[in-house]
């Protein structure tokens, strides 16, 4: 007996089965799919705060760009001068020196500091009695106004260290280093580095305490003594830390400010004056319009710094 062609085939319990099942993960797919319509509360969220930071940060850069093309003193009339601020930067020997020192400033503290806060985490991370307080301690510059600590560096610089140095004989520790204007960049390195090494020493600690403690027994076991296991297991392992350090550091201290007005003023002379001290010298004493021609200026060096090392660390994250 044939079966009718627009009959079809009783459902098996298989087939219910099936069928109940798909419902069910097109049920629960539908509640897991994102909804396209956002929340409002979002919104009240969001545009205060970019309210807020076109307020104080775009329409003021804006507004400085424009003056930037301008004779503006930062008061009284002003008219057009065009590019003329931008053209004399670069013959001006004191911004040329500037940038000078602070790029100079940069790379020798960026290299200090990270050596520094590697040392110092290989020597936390290591089995030492009172780790955890001998931690604590390093940490503390961290979490102090580097204002603060310049201001004591700077007495410190100025009177116990030439009391000290002078009652033992030291000639040239005698007087001020900060008076010195071929040493006094060292002082502000080692204040510097007094103060952002722990922030670095945290990162560290973060990437040694990510190696497995099987790869040190194993080269022990292999013979590998301790600057061994560190050159060929932990600095290959740690160096995309190595890289956040070193691209978070330079960034920072090319708009380095605070510490070198509290030390030394930009002095002796302007022996130690960044380009930061420069712009805000500018902006007070009646050179807006130039400084601002030169702050536009600092900041596309900076753009293009930061770009290049957004491209690095997009590098290393692809070999990784």
């Amino acid at each position: 007996m044939t079966v009718p062609a627009d009959v079809s085939a009783p459902e098996t319990p298989t087939t219910d089965k099936k069928k109940s099942r798909n419902a069910s993960t097109l049920a629960v797919a539908q509640q897991l799919r994102p909804s396209r319509k956002v929340d409002p509360t979002y919104y009240w969220m969001i545009i205060p705060v970019l309210l807020l930071f076109a307020l104080f940060s775009t329409v003021p850069a804006v507004i400085g760009g424009f003056f930037s093309f301008t004779n503006y003193a930062g008061y009284g009339d002003w008219k057009m001068v065009g590019l003329r601020n931008f053209q004399n930067i670069f013959t001006d020997p004191e911004i040329l020196a500037s940038y000078a020192f602070t790029f100079f400033f940069a790379i020798v503290a960026t290299i200090t500091v990270n050596v520094v806060a590697l040392l110092l985490a290989l020597g936390l991370n290591s089995r030492i009695k009172w780790k955890t307080g001998i931690r604590g301690i390093y940490f503390i510059p961290m979490v102090l106004s580097g204002l603060i600590i310049a201001y004591v560096f700077n007495y410190l610089f100025s009177n116990t260290v030439p009391t000290i140095a002078d009652s033992l004989g030291i000639a040239p520790l005698a007087t001020s280093i900060l008076a010195n204007e071929h040493w006094a960049w060292a002082a502000i390195v080692f204040v510097t580095v007094w103060q952002a090494a722990p922030g670095a020493t945290i990162i560290y600690l973060a990437g040694l305490q990510s190696i497995s403690p099987d790869l040190s027994e194993a080269a022990s076991l292999d013979g590998a003594g301790a600057w061994r296991q560190v050159r060929s297991i932990s600095l290959p392992l740690i160096a995309g830390y190595v890289v956040i350090n070193i691209i978070l550091g330079f960034k920072g201290y090319l708009g380095t400010y605070e510490i070198i007005v509290a030390l030394t003023g930009g002095g002796p002379g302007t022996a130690t004056q960044s380009v930061a001290m420069r712009i805000f010298s500018g902006f007070a004493g009646g050179d807006y319009s130039y400084q601002m021609a030169n702050a536009i200026i600092f900041f596309i060096i900076t753009l293009i710094i930061s770009l290049l090392q957004l491209q690095i660390l997009r590098r290393r994250e692809v070999s990784l």
